[in-house]
């Protein structure tokens, strides 16, 4: 079973969207842009449990909470507003179309759609594939005062017009669907709750019958009173002053001490697993242990679980790199890529992104008005796959979950450049920090490669810019630098070091490189004691910062300059850059309790009690 494409409407985040999936997926996206709301999408249609809960959705499930429309007419009630949620699901195992058989429809994997009535003779496999299409709806109830979810069949021939099939609980199951939220799973992954991992491996295993029967019967058996012979005499006590006042006609004592009055469902939030994790170390309860140890946890259950099912398990899971080292990261998603049907990831990490294709990463963007699309990234254009994962952990995917891209063509200038922003940053509170407005610096290595990586991050949507040398160019080429970057910015020099010679002091310089040697980090440099003259000044400080590219020689001269004395071709590009990214205006606390103030002095007084 897999999903092949997902519609929302109205639900938490999203307004409207409409994604399509080919097997496994990568989500990505800055922070907000809906990546947890479509993995709770899935939830609410193909979990087995998700619909069950009471309620099944609340206030703020509504998108905006508007779940309720006022009424067109004065007087009239307001019209409820519905969430909708529609999955589409191919390779379709035989059990799951034996029991639905009668809801298959057709899907055109080519073309991305259902095909219609009438068009019977185009059901040609490969290229087109049966079906079955569920919708999930979720409305406000005013007369009950509460909010109501089903899942049916889209396609329901035997049911009555305007009527859907329900989904029942025990197909949902057949699905194999699970969602591994962040965090949240692991807190109650190993508990006995109901749809926990540990529930479902029970449940698969058919390993829970007389589970609870059994627990709540040795409870009872307990006889604490034998453990507390000083109890007896009181309990007594208690008992025949009861009788002063209550009859009895049972024979022999008429009370007695349980050691607990659990029901089943009290068992399954009480009941603990138990482990230790070293020698020295009692058993303790699984939520005790480290969050990355928990996490590892949960990745032993969920293999547990896709070996139980091989044919039909489905993984949304969030953020999997969450408190576990990188090894662990990438293991997490190699099983998710090798070991489940289809999987369903978000994150946030180098290690997790560089572990799927291209063309499984969808890149999230959220529209004005909260519609959410999304592009694959090997649609993007301008890498390829073997650029895509080299440069996965060197700073391309940080780059891809913001909004700016600066691109340099080297190490020396991706050093610098931050250094000199932080500074301009430190002294002009007017300034919206770059990691705030989420530009981020990328080395390209070289400067023909940077219009690549111009385009790459331009097609996903980002504000592209450059920083480069000044070379003779001929306009095919310089054209390419125009097209990939929305300021493209080629300064007059004809290397970075040669711009930081030019355009700083001499004092500044001077002072840089007396502090490499009195320091000892010069290392096999040879700086003179003595100040040389300018001209054999300049020659050194060039020399020194030509010889040390890696050493980062260039972002520490900055770093030991005012802002006054950066060399100003950067921090004019660099104001280009913040001209782009606008720091939001803020409001005084003063005038923020001013308004509020204002509000309670103008609101009419209140009736007399």
């Amino acid at each position: 079973m897999k999903v092949a494409r997902v519609k929302i409407a109205n639900f938490r985040s999203i307004k409207s969207a409409e994604l399509h999936f080919d097997g496994h997926c990568l989500i990505v996206g800055p922070n907000n842009v809906g990546k947890s709301t479509i993995c709770e999408a899935l939830d609410l249609v193909l979990g087995p449990d998700r619909i069950s809960k009471f309620p099944p959705v609340e206030e703020f499930d509504f998108h905006n909470a508007h779940y309720l429309a006022p009424a067109e007419v004065e007087g009239e009630e307001p019209t409820p507003v519905p969430i909708k949620i529609e999955v589409v699901l191919t390779d379709i195992n035989a059990e799951v179309e034996n029991r639905c058989g009668q809801h298959l429809e057709f899907w055109h994997t080519a073309e991305k759609r259902l095909l219609n009535e009438g068009e019977a003779d185009a059901a040609n496999p490969p290229l087109v594939v049966s079906c079955l299409r569920l919708e999930t709806e979720a409305v406000y109830n005013p007369e009950e005062d509460e909010f109501e979810a089903k899942t049916c069949y889209s396609h329901s021939p035997n049911s009555e017009p305007g009527e859907m099939d329900k989904v029942s609980k025990e197909v949902k199951r057949l699905f194999g669907f699970l969602y591994l939220r962040a965090v949240r799973t692991g807190s109650r992954a190993l508990s006995l709750e109901r749809g926990s991992l540990l529930d479902v491996i029970l449940r698969l295993r058919g390993s829970r019958a007389g589970l609870w029967e059994k627990a709540i019967e040795r409870l009872r058996a307990l006889d604490i009173e034998n453990d507390a012979t000083h109890l007896q005499p009181v309990l007594k006590s208690i008992e025949a002053r009861l009788g002063h006042y209550i009859a009895s006609d049972v024979a022999g004592r008429t009370t007695k001490l349980h050691v607990s009055q659990l029901t089943r469902e009290h068992l399954r939030k009480t009941m603990a697993f138990f482990l230790a994790m070293s020698k020295d170390q009692t058993p303790v309860p699984f939520q005790q242990v480290g969050t990355g140890t928990l996490n590892v946890l949960v990745l032993a259950l969920l293999s547990f679980i896709a070996e139980l099912k091989p044919a039909s398990v489905i993984f949304a899971m969030e953020e999997p790199e969450i408190a576990v080292p990188p090894h662990t990261q990438r293991r997490i998603a190699d099983y998710l890529l090798h070991n489940t049907t289809q999987a369903f990831a978000t994150s946030h990490s180098p290690y997790v992104i560089e572990r799927f294709e291209p063309e499984q990463t969808l890149l999230l963007s959220r529209g004005s008005d909260s519609s959410v699309t999304a592009k694959k990234v090997s649609d993007a254009g301008g890498l390829k796959g073997n650029d895509f994962k080299r440069f996965a952990r060197r700073g391309l995917t940080e780059c891809m979950l913001g909004r700016g891209a600066i691109i340099v063509e080297g190490l020396t200038e991706f050093h610098a450049l931050p250094v000199a922003a932080r500074k301009l940053e430190e002294s002009d509170a007017s300034l919206q920090p770059l990691d705030i407005a989420g530009a981020a610096f990328f080395d390209a290595e070289t400067e023909s490669s940077m219009p690549k990586f111009g385009t790459f991050f331009k097609a996903l949507g980002l504000k592209t810019f450059s920083f480069y040398d000044f070379i003779q160019r001929p306009p095919d080429k310089k054209k390419l630098f125009t097209d990939a970057f929305d300021v493209d910015f080629e300064h007059v020099h004809a290397g970075f070091e040669a711009l930081i010679v030019s355009e700083m002091s001499l004092d500044r310089l001077w002072a840089f490189l007396d502090d490499l040697r009195s320091s000892g980090d010069s290392g096999h440099f040879e700086i003179p004691a003595m100040r040389p003259v300018d001209a054999d000044l300049k020659k050194l400080a060039l020399s020194a910062l030509k010889s040390s590219k890696g050493a980062g020689w260039a972002a520490r001269l900055f770093e030991g300059s005012a802002v006054a004395e950066l060399p100003a071709t950067v921090t004019d590009f660099l104001k280009q850059v913040y001209a782009a990214f606008p720091k939001p205006v803020d409001i005084p606390v003063e005038i923020a309790a001013g308004v509020v103030t204002a509000e309670v002095a103008a609101a009419p007084p209140a009736a007399a009690t």
